[in-house]
């Protein structure tokens, strides 16, 4: 019916890149790597696209994304995160209420424990 008549590469003036001898050119920036597989910091399993979450520099599913004192499900608008943990905000209130600050109420060790103990070393440094 219809044939279209390809021309080669003598017949254009220009090189097309595919050479006899089979060396072909690419360009640099072009580069084929396996994309990046990120995992869940909850569940440690593979994060896709659809279902990632990123809160505080942290990768969740939507749904392991929860309350570590409640388990309820929390979405960036009602968290709260200390040292790496997140809490709904009710329960990062409660907690923080508890002992009047964050380290007695969330079971950190208080820092005034780390003065008594740089005191106690510094006194028994310079005792004759």
């Amino acid at each position: 019916m219809f044939q279209a008549k390809i021309p080669g590469p003598a017949a254009t003036g220009h090189d097309s890149g595919c050479s006899p001898s089979g060396n072909v050119q690419r360009s640099k920036s072009f580069s084929v790597k396996p994309p990046v597989r990120e995992l869940c910091s909850n569940c440690q399993k593979t994060v896709y696209p659809m279902e990632r979450l990123v809160a505080d520099k942290h990768i969740f599913h939507s749904s392991c994304f929860c309350c570590k004192h409640c388990s309820t499900k929390l979405n960036l608008g009602t968290y709260a995160a200390l040292h790496g943990e997140f809490y709904c905000k009710p329960h990062f209130q409660q907690l923080f209420k508890s002992k009047g600050n964050y380290d007695e109420g969330f079971g950190r060790r208080p820092h005034k424990d780390l003065w008594t103990h740089k005191e106690q070393s510094a006194s028994g440094d310079n005792a004759p």
